[in-house]
């Protein structure tokens, strides 16, 4: 196992009926800005419980963060946060508003000009105006992370960005809320946390014993109660485990004395910049031709998954990677997933060389648990899923 420090500072108050402890989490003296996206909350009953929640505190609101938390629409957010002089940020959402307050949080204690260099220029943040989530859908874990991703509509990009400044002081998981998320969302939500799991596992043995049972249990947990939540959202057992699950996917755990990938990311965050492809979908489509490129350095992992995940003990180490692949993929497409660009555009051609040289423009010329994979090779694996 690899040496690791791991710290990670968010309290978490799970569970039914939890949405009013807000009031016992924000200072009484904050001047809030409450952030949200599209208004899905004001039709489920959740922004009334929030409201409810902090009816004795100074709230200011800032509603339409979209699916991908557009810069522009984030810097309206910031000039409100300097004009009305706040001191604390509350997401109520799923990833992308989070996402998008993790943004605010850096930037409105950021002292350079433009903003946006933080993700151009990867700058870390040690710490930010402090925040607190109410996840209202579970899939990508920020509720309990540094990380965020930012988009930007004007030059099509999708860039992260993070720091130990960027942990949410507070984060509400309330299963219950799931029972008004669209099917759509749900298995977004499946595939996401998947995937995040097989970002931080699907590298290399490096005796990580006690790490590698930690992500199989949430790939076995998300496997099992997948048909359960799609079926039927107010099946509280599932709906617990399911937020839970995603939580434990990318809150830094699992990571931690284990090699980890993450070009699937990096690549599927391109093919949202340029074609609008949900996030989860987009981690489908690359990562089976992902591991197939990379076979030979991930089929020791590759042989493990298959045994313990899909129960296939028969074959060589080659024939049981091999299997895993097929049986992620056959998992995607049972949850109404399309793991083909050509699905999604008919525009494909071409998209392999474009992100090709948009990692060589950024000097990302390494990538994967290696760091081997050059631009060439990316647009080798971006082609092998049209």
């Amino acid at each position: 196992m690899n040496n690791f420090d791991f710290k990670n500072p968010t309290k978490i108050i799970f569970g039914k009926d939890t949405i009013k402890n807000i009031k016992e989490e924000i200072p009484a003296d904050a001047k809030v800005l409450l952030l949200y996206g599209g208004g899905s909350i004001k039709k489920n009953g959740i922004y009334e419980q929030v409201k409810t929640a902090l009816a004795d505190a100074d709230v200011t609101e800032f509603g339409g963060i979209p699916a991908n938390p557009e810069y522009a629409k984030l810097m309206d957010a910031l000039k409100v946060i300097k004009d009305e002089n706040i001191t604390y940020l509350l997401a109520v959402g799923g990833g992308s508003v989070i996402d998008g307050t993790k943004f605010l949080s850096a930037a409105a204690v950021y002292d350079g000009e433009t903003p946006w260099d933080i993700l151009t220029k990867n700058i870390r943040t040690e710490k930010g105006m402090p925040f607190g989530t109410v996840l209202t859908l579970p899939a990508t874990g920020s509720e309990m992370n540094y990380g965020a991703v930012i988009t930007r509509e004007e030059t099509k990009e999708k860039l992260a960005m993070g720091g130990p400044g960027l942990f949410p002081v507070f984060s509400i998981l309330d299963p219950q809320v799931i029972t008004s998320i669209p099917k759509r969302q749900l298995v977004n939500g499946l595939t996401d946390a998947f995937t995040h799991v097989l970002e931080q596992y699907m590298t290399y043995p490096v005796g990580a014993l006690l790490q590698d049972r930690f992500a199989e249990s949430i790939l076995q947990t998300l496997i099992e109660i997948a048909p359960k939540v799609l079926e039927d959202p107010t099946d509280y057992k599932a709906a617990s485990n399911f937020m839970w699950s995603c939580t434990m996917a990318l809150n830094g755990l699992i990571q931690k004395g284990v090699p980890t990938d993450w070009a699937v990311h990096a690549i599927g965050h391109e093919l949202t910049a340029l074609f609008g492809i949900d996030h989860a979908r987009t981690l489908a489509v690359i990562a089976p031709s992902h591991y197939k490129f990379n076979f030979e350095d991930k089929k020791e992992k590759l042989a493990q998954y298959a045994e313990r995940i899909w129960g296939i003990n028969k074959g060589s180490t080659d024939d049981k990677a091999y299997e895993a692949i097929t049986k992620t993929e056959a998992f995607f497409n049972n949850l109404g997933i399309d793991t083909k660009l050509s699905d999604y555009t008919k525009e494909y051609e071409g998209t392999a060389e474009k992100i090709a040289q948009r990692f060589t423009d950024r000097g990302w010329t390494g990538l994967g648990e290696h760091q081997t994979l050059s631009p060439r090779r990316v647009e080798k694996i971006v082609k092998m899923a049209y």
